[in-house]
Formats: structure tokens, sequence, C-alpha cells
């Protein structure tokens, strides 16, 4: 199905379906990897390479926030172009942004590498944890300009109507990586540098696979001489930001709650906190992949003027969202001891109370989380960069801190308390802004009356 007919004529509950489920079941494989990395390296390299990957993570997580930056930026316009029969214009934002991509992991790579182990040590290792955390931290900067492009690949795909495509992508990286990570840890007996090699190795035979059928052009995109100019820059700056935004607000706001938690709980209530985030590492995946999957046709559909279709397809994303958030909350409320025991053992009776306690109150997130984070996806698409940013940074970062003081006379019951509370901030926020938000008949429309 070529993605005129996907975006423009395949009923909206069709469309969501064929687009939404291979989106979530995509970004779910690639969280899944994550948690087996970090199994691997944990049970097979020791409790010190799982502490130097942990403190390198962060900043591997940021080299790849760029190259995500551009690849989400660059496809709203794409998307947009392509509903305005610009195709022309289309290709050559493809173009540019790959190049850009490319060009930021040579340079951001090359800083990682030189300045590695100043970061790391500025970070409080000692050698025991600061050689390793540097091979780890080096490989992903080595192979940054071949690998960065996975995720914007991704978008791509899903903009040429290949959403089945992109979803066994993310799921051969998965497996590719994981394979090979076994082997290069286990089997031979490589480092921590190994598994960073296994990952990168998994993602740059995935873009090898994925950019073949635009070389070829057989893809609605394909490759042009590439026209750089600053407005094309700034646009893809702007609707990349709130991905952006997100991760590295995101980032600060663990390292600070870490930091009180181990004041107010010591480490066991650090240990209860990362159980939460493996948690919403495993919903949040799906409730991303469903919506952004969706962005595509909600942009070319802005972009063609069909408004009417553009609401149908929301309607169904947030439909869908709550759906499943509602039912994550109440698998979380109803089975916290089930949960605790995947992550630790429950014989720690102390720590099984603290956890249960911690999820009870976490389960309270989902039942309104779902609302801002579909509206932070819609306006991604229709070219709302500044509402979409609002709503990543105050979900991140101001309204977590807000509740830290609000909340800080309860204690742990309160830093519990914090998700939940600020996905109720950030729903009544995307609420607001949702209701102030007029579609271009819209405003035709008011300004003739």
């Amino acid at each position: 199905m070529d993605y005129k007919t996907l975006f423009a004529k395949t009923p909206p509950t069709k469309l969501f379906l064929f687009a939404a489920i291979p989106g979530s079941i995509g970004m779910l494989a690639s969280a899944l990897y994550q948690l087996i990395d970090g199994i691997y390296v944990g049970q097979i390299l020791g409790d010190n390479a799982f502490a130097a990957l942990n403190l390198a993570m962060p900043l591997v997580i940021v080299n790849f926030s760029l190259a995500d930056l551009i690849g989400v930026g660059s496809s709203v316009p794409i998307s947009v172009k392509l509903g305005e029969k610009d195709e022309k214009e289309a290709n050559n934002i493809f173009t540019c942004a790959c190049i850009l991509i490319v060009a930021t992991g040579f340079v951001l790579g090359g800083i990682l590498f030189v300045a590695a182990p100043s970061w790391i040590r500025m970070m409080g290792a000692d050698e025991t944890l600061a050689k390793p955390a540097v091979e780890y931290l080096r490989v992903y900067a080595l192979c940054s300009p071949v690998t960065t492009i996975i995720f914007a690949v991704d978008n791509y795909l899903r903009i040429c109507g290949k959403i089945k495509s992109s979803m066994i992508l993310n799921m051969v990286m998965s497996v590719l990586s994981g394979i090979l990570e076994f082997l290069f840890l286990f089997w031979f007996r490589w480092g921590i540098w190994g598994a960073a090699l296994a990952t990168c190795t998994g993602m740059f035979v995935c873009v090898l696979l994925a950019f073949y059928p635009f070389f070829r052009g057989t893809l609605q995109l394909h490759f042009c001489k590439p026209k750089f100019n600053v407005r094309m820059i700034r646009q893809i700056v702007a609707f990349g930001s709130p991905n952006f935004l997100n991760n590295i607000a995101a980032r600060i706001t663990s390292i600070l709650m870490n930091m009180i938690l181990l004041r107010v709980g010591g480490a066991s209530a650090v240990s209860v906190y990362g159980i939460l985030m493996y948690v919403d590492g495993f919903i949040q995946p799906l409730l991303y992949g469903m919506c952004d999957s969706l962005q595509p046709a909600i942009g070319y559909n802005w972009g063609a003027g069909d408004y009417g279709r553009v609401n149908a397809i929301k309607r169904r994303c947030f439909v869908a969202s709550a759906i499943l958030s509602i039912i994550s909350s109440g698998v979380i409320f109803f089975f916290p001891r089930e949960i605790t025991g995947l992550f630790i053992d429950t014989a720690d009776h102390q720590f099984l109370e603290m956890s249960i306690s911690a999820l009870l109150l976490f389960s309270m997130s989902y039942v309104t989380r779902w609302f801002s984070f579909a509206a932070q996806s819609f306006f991604s698409a229709i070219e709302k960069p500044m509402q979409a940013s609002l709503i990543s940074v105050a979900t991140a970062l101001i309204f977590p801190l807000l509740w830290i003081g609000i909340l800080w006379p309860m204690g742990l019951n309160g830093l519990w308390l914090n998700l939940p509370c600020t996905s109720l901030l950030a729903g009544i926020l995307a609420m607001i802004l949702l209701k102030k938000t007029k579609s271009p008949q819209r405003e035709v429309k008011e300004s003739r009356e």
C-alpha cells in the first residue's frame, strides 16, 4: 500500500490498527533489549561493569538524542510537504537531514571520544569504574557516524508507509544485538567494550538494511542534490526539540531524584525507584510507539488540509492511549508483589513492603498520563513545536521539581507520588493548550466572522 492511499484513503480505525500496533511492538522490542543489555553486563561481567554502564549511559543517550532531534524534527515537515504535494521539498529535507545526522555523529562522536575520561571522572568515578565506563563510551563515540541515524530511518520508513518494515527493523536490531552481545561477552570473554560493540554492530547492520530501498529509489522518499537553508534547519530544530528536551530534562530529574532518595531512604529507596523506572520503561515505549507511528498520517492530512480526518485519527490515538494506560495502571495496582519479584528477592520483607507501597502509589500515574503524552505527539505532528515543548519540559522537569517541594513533608510517599501528581498537572496543561489550538480552517472562518 503506497503512502497516499494509507494516509489519505484508509479508514481511520483501520489506519490506526495498521500503524499503531506495529509501532508499539517495534518500540517494545527496543525497550526489551535495553533491559537484556543490563542483565548481560551485570550477570556476565559483574557489579563494577554494571555500575560503569549506568555511569556512561546518560552520555550515550545524549549522543543519540541529537540524532533523534534531527530525525523527528525532519519527519514533521516531510510529512506536511508530502500532504501539500511538494515532493521535491520533502526529498530535499530528507536528504539534508540524513547529511546533518551523519555530520553530527562525526562531530559529537569526536568530542565524546576525547572528553570521555574527563567527563566520567567529573561524575565522581574512581579508576575502577572510570576505565570500563570510558571504554564503553568510546566505542559508541567511534561508531556514532554510522549508528545514530538508525533512530531517524525508523521515522522515514513510516512516512513512506512501511510501518511493518519499521517494526521488523526494531525487532531485528534487538535480536541481533542481543545475540552478538552474548557471543562477545560469554563466548569471547571480551570486556564491557564488547557490549557496546555488539549494540553498535546490530545498529549498523540495520542501518544498511533500512537504507537499501532508499538508495534503490523504490520508496517515496529518495536522495537528491541537497539544498540547505536556514529556515529548513530552524524547522528541524524546532520540531525535534520536544523529544530532545524531554530526554535531557528527564535525565536531570532522574539524577536529582536519586540524590534525594539516597538521602531520605538510602540505597533501598534508589533500588525501588529503579523498579518504577523499569516498569515505566515497558509502558512508555508502547505509548510512544503508538502515538509516534501516527504522526506521519496526521502531518500528511494536516498539510493536505483534511482537518476532519486529522481529528478522526487524533481521537483514536487518544482513546487507545487511555485504554492502554488504564489497563497498565490496573496491572501495577493489583500485582505489585509479582512485579517486585521480577527484580529482587522478595525474602527481604522490608524492601518488599517499600516496593509494594511505591508501586501502589505509582500506579495512579497512568490514569491521567496518557492525555499529555498523546497531546504532545499530536502537537508535534501538526507543526506546533512550542506547545509540544512546553508539555515536554513541564512533564519531565518543571512539574516534578514543583512536586518535590510541595510533597517533601510526606517523605518517601511524597516522592512516590511525584509522577502521579506530575501526570495530573501535565494533563491539565495539555487540555488547556488543545482548547486554544485552532486549525488553519478555523482561523480563516473566525477571521471572516
